[in-house]
């Protein structure tokens, strides 16, 4: 039987989410183990591992939509979470300004658009088709929904997906910066840990269980990373893809059937 999370405010305030001792599996493959993690406001905690060590999972749980078989998820009932997704599923036949786009957000408001599209650098986008944005100028827009929720907690899967490095490298120095302004925490799954590392306060390397976990300097050096990724440590992060396995549609939904 699943356990439920618990929704209740938290003994330290700070403290956004705890998700404790969380195991998850389907049938007779175990995905989670024992996984505990905790985040507290204006902190950026990166997940990173290979494919199939569970960070979505995980992300999953923690806003959610899986509940665990075992452990649990403690959050305030009133925190507001804002989810970027990795992938985005646009109709080529069905034309969608980005204006429409974030309006179809739950809670958007109108008069936030202009805000947050400034906000990630994106003026200038609101008529644009969405279809014909960038790898770069999408995922501007994917943030900028997120930003939307006026977010307490930022949930990010893989933001910098089908970005160039100069564009990785911008995203990461703008969610930084957000976390600054606002305050809030980040929990974000990344592959590319020399490029986050100035980016994150935290890396929590998993790969079913939590392999190692601290500063990014720290979990380079660690010995259970340094298995998963070879001896030359942030340079075997540096060639690691990750494939995504499943996708969203227009209002940020995770589609039936595309993920595994």
């Amino acid at each position: 039987m699943n356990t439920p999370s618990i929704f209740r405010p938290l003994a330290n305030p700070d403290v956004l989410l705890d998700l404790r001792s969380l195991s998850y599996g389907t049938g007779t493959r175990q995905i989670l183990s024992n996984i505990s993690v905790q985040i507290s406001r204006g902190q950026i905690v990166t997940l990173i591992g290979p494919n199939g060590a569970g960070k979505t999972t995980l992300i999953k749980i923690a806003m959610g939509l899986l509940q665990p078989h075992s452990g649990h998820v403690i959050l305030d009932p009133k925190l507001r979470i804002g989810y970027m997704p990795q992938r985005l599923q646009v109709e080529a036949t069905m034309p969608i300004s980005v204006t429409r786009f974030l309006l179809l957000a739950p809670h958007a408001r109108k008069e936030k658009i202009d805000g947050v599209l400034a906000e990630v650098g994106a003026t200038g986008l609101h008529q644009a088709r969405l279809q014909d944005l960038s790898g770069g100028e999408l995922q501007r827009v994917l943030l900028a929904r997120a930003l939307l929720q006026d977010p307490q907690l930022l949930v990010l899967d893989e933001p910098t997906q089908g970005v160039d490095l100069k564009g990785q490298a911008e995203l990461y120095r703008l969610i930084t910066q957000i976390r600054d302004r606002h305050q809030c925490g980040v929990l974000m799954v990344s592959h590319d840990l020399h490029l986050v590392m100035s980016a994150t306060d935290e890396v929590i390397c998993l790969n079913q269980h939590v392999c190692c976990h601290g500063h990014p300097e720290q979990v380079s050096n660690d010995p259970a990373y340094l298995e998963l990724f070879g001896k030359s440590g942030a340079a075997a992060m540096a060639v690691y893809t990750h494939h995504h396995n499943h996708s969203h549609d227009l209002t940020g939904a995770i589609i039936k059937g595309s993920e595994q």
